[in-house]
């Protein structure tokens, strides 16, 4: 599927879908495409992408059922506010978005999925709104805190773009601004498995995003050294689980890295289905068959 240019739109869109502004947590607008019918399902992104990575699956689960893929705060054409504080793009803030754009469309039930940095928001959600997430799918990532437990040595090179955002205001987002499309392009490079799955139209609507983006994006990833952190410790110490059925989707990061991903999900949702795929880190592109019918699976639980 080729993504169609509305007129007067800045970039490739999602065919078949309309697209619209909607409200997030605190006065915060998301944009979204929204196409379908039937029951919810919510689709969010990852780094450095936009709501345009879901454009195949999102067309296939739209034969049955209500599709919404939002930008993330501080990506794609979504609000991007400036962080104030740590709570600005916690993966909290960002997860009451979602739950917010959800109910500006009538849903106050819906089921979730999420790659990547959307993945971590899902997650969260799921936590902190366990009567709204119904069911919540999970691409290629642990949850924060487990994140940081299970990179070390050189294997946690090929990471190391999560300790530079990290660091204070100021040099994570010169260094990047001085370079973004080298930066963000070498992402799209390394990790995907099948390159001809983000063709230039799409990689080029990328780049100039994330490019546009840069202070809040270093800021979602700087909260995930920080807030999130706390915030998964505290769910850790006080027992919380993902009361709703989960399915991960992912690569076998813990042959790399040395863990037992089955594991470490199972810790946190004990209704699970945890499958390795052998497609690249952009999933939903690489394998958009694959992925949707683990998504059919998991809304059938």
């Amino acid at each position: 599927m080729t993504p169609t240019t509305p007129a007067g739109s800045a970039g490739p869109a999602i065919p078949g879908f309309d697209h619209v502004r909607l409200p997030g947590a605190g006065g915060v607008e998301l944009a979204a495409a929204v196409g379908g019918s039937g029951s919810p399902v919510v689709l969010l992104h990852g780094f450095p992408q936009t709501h345009l990575m879901w454009r195949h699956v999102a067309e296939r689960l739209a034969d049955r059922h209500t599709v919404i893929c939002p930008d993330l705060r501080g990506y794609g054409a979504s609000d991007k506010p400036p962080a104030t504080g740590p709570d600005v793009y916690a993966k909290r803030t960002m997860a009451a978005d979602v739950v917010a754009l959800a109910a500006a469309l009538g849903h106050e039930r819906f089921a979730l999925v999420g790659h990547d940095r959307g993945a971590l928001v899902a997650f969260r959600a799921g936590l902190d709104h366990p009567e709204t997430v119904t069911h919540l799918g999970i691409l290629d990532v642990v949850p924060t805190l487990d994140m940081w437990k299970v990179l070390h040595g050189t294997s946690a090179a090929v990471g190391y773009h999560l300790y530079l955002m990290a660091q204070p205001p100021g040099l994570p987002e010169t260094l990047i601004g001085n370079s973004a499309d080298a930066f963000f392009g070498s992402f799209l490079d390394a990790w995907a498995g099948d390159p001809a799955a983000l063709p230039e139209q799409v990689r080029t609507a990328y780049l100039r995003a994330s490019a546009a983006a840069v202070p809040s994006i270093v800021a979602d990833y700087r909260a995930s050294a920080g807030i999130d952190v706390a915030h998964d410790q505290a769910d850790l110490d006080a027992g919380s689980q993902l009361a709703m059925p989960v399915t991960v989707v992912q690569q076998d990061w813990g042959a790399h890295l040395g863990y037992d991903a089955a594991a470490v999900w199972k810790a946190w949702a004990p209704d699970l289905d945890h499958r390795l795929t052998r497609a690249g880190h952009f999933m939903a592109e690489e394998a958009p068959g694959e992925i949707t019918a683990a998504v059919l699976d998991l809304l059938a639980r």
